[in-house]
């Protein structure tokens, strides 16, 4: 005989209120379901970016923030129809390489000198809905340059569905060496005493674990080193850019952070501190001005990842005429750099470093990589799943396949022959809600 708030309970009875606890449950998962939102899309083209191919008729299911189905002549239980057959389909974009909390506007005086957090914050909010509006419904945003906790803020505030933007997977402040790339010059040294700077400045291996731990600690979901100098450290005579680390100190670095399930980028331009970041076992390289073969031979080996972001080292209007000359050369290098990795075959993962040129324009990256060689079905193929891979959510994201998250996007024309297409986004879903369908 058992017993419920003291009264006795007979077997017959037990079994009666256990039948009638499942039918409750029953109703609770009925209606929950019945509750999911689904939409059904029909695609006119299909971009198959994995096989590299294109399908014609294809209907797409989508229910909550899931792909559950992709066939032909799918039906709909309830929700609604998009109807996108005069469209080309394909999976929202992938910008491997951006800033969010940065405008191009900052130019020689960093923001972190004249704008308050708080206000970084709301631009960084700005460019995340800029960023998606251009097709890309998830990026890697990689440094905040000395904006605090802004890019993690934003990435949590979409997260928990307070506003719609794309998935942002970020750094945090990155890890630099005094006098290096992100140390602020030329200050007072009682100003520069005051003064945060853009990265966190590491001259040791325990500055360096700390700072690691920190960042984890405030929640990044990766680490981004500088293994190189910026243009300021570059021999304008030779182009060797100046080396921060040693490839026992990215080695320790990379060991910290995988202890803690992290990846380490790393801006490197080339030389001996680019060689020491793919020795030392960082996940990718950023910009890479200067690869040599050397370099490149060991990417390859090493399965590292490589964000060209080649649009913002061209010449800027009204540059000096010594300026300009110095980007010329900057660029036909890193033109070649880029060829000679496509014949090797480095992963090239699609990155902008937009922030450095207007939010929203990272078509002009997708054109510029076609211009040097690259055909619009692979700057696809780059922006979906190899920024995929490289974020580790090459199951999740990057291909429109079913269980995959429903982040796709459409645009008149044939992209996979001209990349322009790009240049005008008309529909994009994020996580299953449209944000926009022009």
């Amino acid at each position: 005989m058992l017993k419920l708030y003291g009264q006795n309970i007979k077997p017959k009875n037990l079994d009666r209120i256990k039948n009638k606890i499942k039918f409750i449950l029953y109703l609770l998962l009925v209606t929950s379901t019945a509750q999911t939102q689904q939409t059904l899309i029909r695609a006119g083209r299909l971009i198959d970016t994995n096989q590299k191919t294109v399908k014609n008729n294809i209907d797409i299911l989508v229910e909550g923030n899931r792909i559950i189905e992709v066939g032909k002549n799918l039906k709909l239980t309830s929700g609604k129809t998009v109807d996108l057959r005069d469209k080309t389909v394909l999976p929202g974009l992938i910008d491997s390489h951006t800033h969010i909390c940065l405008t191009p506007d900052y130019s020689s005086n960093p923001p972190v000198l004249y704008k308050t957090n708080t206000y970084r914050t709301m631009e960084a909010f700005k460019a995340s809905k800029q960023i998606l509006m251009s097709g890309f419904t998830s990026i890697r945003d990689v440094d905040n340059e000395g904006a605090d906790m802004a890019d993690i803020a934003v990435r949590d505030a979409i997260n928990k569905g307070m506003f719609v933007g794309p998935r942002i997977f970020v750094s945090g402040w990155a890890i630099s060496i005094t006098g290096g790339h992100m140390n602020l010059t030329g200050l007072r040294p009682y100003v520069d005493r005051k003064v945060e700077q853009l990265a966190i400045m590491a001259d040791n291996s325990d500055d360096m674990v700390a700072a690691i731990r920190d960042q984890r600690k405030a929640g990044v979901d990766f680490i981004k080193i500088y293994a190189t100098g910026t243009l300021r450290h570059i021999n304008r005579e030779t182009l060797e850019p100046l080396s921060q680390l040693t490839k026992a100190e990215v080695e320790i670095m990379v060991n910290e952070a995988r202890r803690w399930g992290m990846d380490v980028a790393a801006h490197a331009y080339g030389g001996t501190g680019a060689y020491h970041a793919v020795d030392g076992g960082v996940h990718s390289l950023e910009h890479g001005l200067f690869l040599d073969n050397k370099i490149l031979s060991l990417m390859v080996k090493k399965g590292t990842f490589w964000c060209p972001t080649m649009t913002v080292y061209l010449p800027d209007e009204g540059a000096s005429e010594a300026d300009t000359r110095f980007h010329n050369r900057i660029v036909a290098e890193h033109k070649k750099s880029f060829q000679l990795a496509m014949k090797k075959g480095v992963k090239i993962a699609f990155g902008t470093d937009i922030g450095s040129m207007p939010h929203g324009e990272g078509w002009r990256e997708m054109e510029r990589m076609v211009d040097y060689g690259m055909s619009p079905m692979d700057v696809i193929h780059s922006a979906t799943v190899v920024g995929a891979k490289l974020i580790r959510k090459n199951d999740e994201l990057g291909q429109i396949k079913q269980g995959y998250f429903a982040d796709i996007i459409a645009v008149d024309g044939n992209p996979d022959q001209n990349i322009k297409a790009f240049r005008s986004i008309n529909f994009v879903m994020v996580n299953g809600t449209i944000a926009k369908n022009d």
